[in-house]
């Protein structure tokens, strides 16, 4: 069985190299070659000895990701199926800007984390993704983009920032996902700041500890609730680490970031958590930690059970954690049109977790204990 060279960061490349009896350098090369070049055939890289790249031909590969689907959004905003095997399929989002282009990137086919608004958390859960599955997105978007030409000459990037904050919880697959944000910093392979690559999670408190030690990037934490009650039932997480043990570890972290700040994101639902008053708890509730408050319209898909809060309400709300001092922003919403905005994203999950079923299998009992006039007749 071949090697997919494109899943294995510097360390793991130079011990591949090692045990083809081969120097340090040689991983080197092959970095530029995947992640700078986007090459899949090793007969192109020419500063390479001809033996070697013979027998990488036999022994090794390149395999990025197959697209299922390719879809543009009438913003610009480009949304990409990816196949994962086994029934999977991940979406990546490309989000272009005048001043930069962010790409989102799933770790995970599904979420085992089912917070209520999110239609990833809808679809179920099925595997953590492999570090080339990772870092294909990205392989691939730059392909897909043609971006490997501004990579190479220096020009201003087609692909500046990564967020991932695609399908899935990045921290519930730590390791995987920290080598993939390694090559993505590498200078070797990618080249972004750790201020430009950012790695949203719900509130895995060990796992922000671990990730503040081992590959500090950009922090973004959902929380979407004022309160422990609420955000219990929005973000189910929050019961196990509730809302006090999470800003203490966001302050933590801060302390080896790349910014002097996390942001907060906060969906903002129609009579849910977006009244004047649940404004102001925020503010109390965060002004221990410094932090940016990204305020998200609700972005609908089917069966969701919530509305997007009104503009007016939106409105009131960001203005209220304006005049507290807050820095407070409303996400333009992007690719809605594609289902490619904030959770939005489904993709394909062969779901382990029997999530849809379950919830079906509620309703259907709701409806017996509690007939309608029609099923009455």
């Amino acid at each position: 069985m071949s090697v997919n060279l494109l899943g294995l960061g510097r360390p793991e490349l130079t011990s591949y190299c090692a045990e083809l009896g081969e120097k340090p350098f040689r991983a080197k090369q092959l970095l530029h070659w995947i992640h700078q070049s986007g090459a899949t055939d090793f007969g192109v890289m020419t500063d390479i000895s001809k033996t070697l790249r013979e027998r990488l031909a036999l022994e090794a590969a390149i395999s990025g990701p197959t697209v299922v689907r390719d879809t543009v959004a009438g913003d610009g905003t480009r949304k990409w199926l990816l196949d994962v095997g086994t029934g999977n399929a991940v979406e990546t989002v490309f989000i272009p800007e005048t001043s930069r282009g962010t790409l989102c990137i799933s770790s995970q086919a599904g979420c085992a984390l089912e917070c209520s608004f999110c239609a990833t958390g809808r679809q179920g859960f099925n595997r953590n993704l492999t570090v080339a599955e990772i870092i294909g997105q990205l392989w691939w978007a730059n392909k897909c983009l043609g971006a490997y030409a501004s990579i190479n000459q220096g020009d201003a990037r087609i692909i500046s920032n990564v967020v991932m904050m695609g399908m899935g919880e990045p921290l519930a697959n730590f390791d995987n996902v920290v080598a993939a944000m390694r090559l993505m910093l590498d200078d070797d392979a990618y080249g972004l700041s750790r201020r430009r690559v950012t790695l949203s999670t719900s509130g895995l408190v060990p796992a922000m500890d671990r990730l503040r030690d081992a590959c500090p990037v950009a922090l973004a934490v959902s929380l979407h609730a004022p309160n422990d009650a609420l955000r219990n039932e929005l973000v189910p997480i929050n019961k196990k680490y509730p809302i006090r043990e999470l800003l203490a570890a966001c302050v933590r972290y801060i302390e080896k970031a790349p910014r002097d700040f996390v942001t907060f994101e906060y969906v903002l639902l129609d009579g849910v958590n977006d009244s004047v008053a649940q404004a102001r708890e925020l503010v109390e509730t965060v002004k221990s930690v410094p932090c940016k408050i990204n305020l998200i319209p609700f972005n609908p898909f089917p069966d969701s059970g919530y509305a997007r809060s009104k503009s007016e309400a939106m409105a009131r709300f960001r203005d209220v954690l304006l005049r507290a001092d807050l820095v407070a922003t409303t996400r333009k919403t992007r690719g809605d049109d594609i289902a490619a905005a904030c959770g939005q994203l489904a993709g394909q999950v062969a779901d382990k977790t029997q999530r849809a079923a379950r919830r079906d299998a509620r309703a259907a009992a709701a409806t017996t204990v509690n007939p309608t006039p029609e099923s009455v007749l």
